[in-house]
Parts: structure tokens; C-alpha cells; sequence
């Protein structure tokens, strides 16, 4: 059974601020409740064929993957995806103006889990979810607080 979960929220902010701040992955322990530390593995700047790892926590269990940059449209959409790591994974978000000032931002994850995470898949969706939709919150937060 694989894995593939959406969420979106829409941010008082600029598509071109959001996308930016949210695209930096060394913003992501700021936003993400589980990544703990991101480390470049290739030099900046960032672009397509960029290397990050990527140390989190997860349903208890400690992991490390690596992503690569696979696709970035600058202030529409980018995707990463695991070169190393527990399971395959697939992480896209997207980002256009929704009104004046206003974002809708989206984030998929995507993927085939296998050994322990494929035995607990659909708690794996749940928990993945629930943190999708809380990590877009505390970004929608931290931009909206910002001037």
C-alpha cells in the first residue's frame, strides 16, 4: 500500500515571499515540527540536482534521508525526492496567488513505504496528514507574523 497525502492552506502573504521562505530548506526545522536538521551534501545555491539530508523524528523512530532536488519552477513548484532513506518518498509543493497578497500553497507527499513502515502504512497516512496540516500551519504562522 503505498502512501500519497495532500494538504493546502491558504497564507496572508505574497506567492513570491511564501515560496521563497518555504523553499529554503535550511528554513525547514523553523516550520517542520519533525525535522530536526537539514545539511547541504552539495554546494549552494540551490537548484535542480541539489543534495540535502534531512534528520528527523517520526512515530517515535529517529530517521535520516536524503533528498534531491528534482524539479523547481522558482515561486510555483518544486519537488524533492529521497536518494537515501527508509522508503522512497516524494515531497512537491506548489504555490500560486489566491487573491491580493494571498497564497494557496500545497503539500504532497507521496511514496512506497517498505519493512516497518509498510506494516503500519495506513497509520503512516494518518500521522503524516495530521503533520502535514500542522507543519502548513506553523508556516502560515511564522509568515503572517513577519512583516
Amino acid at each position: 500500500m503505498g502512501v500519497d497525502v495532500l494538504a493546502e492552506i491558504r497564507i496572508d502573504r505574497p506567492t513570491d515571499r511564501v515560496a521563497a521562505y518555504a523553499a529554503d530548506p535550511s528554513n525547514a526545522p523553523e516550520w517542520y515540527a519533525n525535522i530536526e536538521s537539514v545539511e547541504w551534501k552539495t554546494p549552494r545555491p540551490f537548484r535542480v540536482g541539489s543534495r540535502l539530508a534531512f534528520t528527523a523524528r517520526f512515530l517515535g523512530r529517529r530517521l535520516s534521508y536524503t533528498y534531491e532536488i528534482a524539479e523547481h519552477a522558482q515561486g510555483k513548484r518544486l519537488v524533492m525526492r529521497s536518494v537515501e532513506g527508509p522508503f522512497p518518498m516524494e515531497t512537491t509543493y506548489t504555490w500560486e496567488a489566491a487573491g491580493e497578497g494571498r497564497t494557496r500553497m500545497t503539500l504532497r507527499n507521496r511514496g512506497e513505504p517498505r519493512g516497518f513502515w509498510k506494516l503500519v502504512a495506513p497509520f503512516l497516512t494518518m500521522a503524516l496528514r495530521r503533520a502535514s496540516r500542522k507543519d502548513l500551519a506553523a508556516l502560515k504562522a511564522r509568515l503572517e507574523r513577519r512583516a
